[in-house]
Formats: structure tokens, C-alpha cells, sequence
């Protein structure tokens, strides 16, 4: 499953120069995660309050080929691209006019709240399917 989500630079999002400033590709990617995830499954804040599930970063990561600029149309490109055990691999590629800005990833975990901690669970064979996953991949 891939989903695209469309972002406008704000004048907001660059820096001095006038080029988007770097953390908001992760704010990005964060915010595109989230409609994948909303798209496929369900809303995040719906996973979290009918199935306990959070799904906190582990590790992100995002190269930067071109800059973007105030009132630039991006989009994210987003799939899951890897799924083991407890632990699922969001890649995501920026693209404006079909040329690619940026691409990253993010590795999340899928884990519950339980007596105020995280805690990392297996991932339903239903959500790896409904990402297009194999099953027991």
C-alpha cells in the first residue's frame, strides 16, 4: 500500500536563505506516516484509543538531493517497505514535479501503553496484509 500526502512550503518552513528548513522534512515524513497509516488501517488517534497501539520512531534518516522553496507543492510518497516481528520500515520519497527532492525513512515500533510504559507487541497479520506485506515473510 502507498500513499501520497501533499504539502505547500510556508514561508514558515524556510530558513534564512529561503530554503526549507531540514527538520521539517521530518515533521513531514511524521505527518505522511500518519495518513499511510490512517489510510490502510485506521486514524492514529483511533489505533491508540480502540486498540492501545502507538507507534513511537526507533530510528529516522532523510538525504537531501535538491532544496524546496516557499510556495513549493511537494509530496511524499510513503510505504512500508519492511515488517518483522514488532518493528515495521516507513520509506518516503519528496518529490515536486515529479523530481525527486528527497527521500528517508523512519523505523517504528508497535507498541502498547501499559502501566504507563511502552511496550513492544507483534504485529497483527491483518496490518502486515494490509500493507501489502506478505505474512509470515
Amino acid at each position: 500500500m502507498k500513499n501520497i500526502f501533499k504539502v505547500k512550503v510556508y514561508f514558515g518552513d524556510t530558513d534564512a536563505a529561503g530554503i526549507v528548513f531540514y527538520p521539517n522534512f521530518y515533521r513531514w515524513m511524521d505527518q505522511a506516516t500518519a495518513e499511510l497509516v490512517g489510510c490502510t488501517i485506521m486514524p492514529t488517534s483511533k489505533l491508540y484509543s480502540d486498540r492501545n497501539i502507538l507507534l513511537p520512531l526507533l530510528e529516522t534518516h532523510c538525504q537531501h538531493r535538491l532544496p524546496l522553496f516557499y510556495e513549493d507543492i511537494v509530496e511524499i510518497h510513503s510505504e512500508v517497505t519492511e515488517i518483522k516481528n514488532k518493528v515495521l520500515k516507513v520509506e518516503h520519497t519528496f518529490k515536486r514535479n515529479d523530481e525527486v527532492v528527497a527521500f528517508g525513512y523512519e523505523i517504528r515500533a508497535w507498541t502498547t501503553k501499559q502501566e504507563g510504559r511502552l511496550k513492544a507487541v507483534p504485529i497483527p497479520e491483518d496490518v502486515k496484509e494490509a500493507f501489502g506485506y506478505p505474512v509470515n515473510h
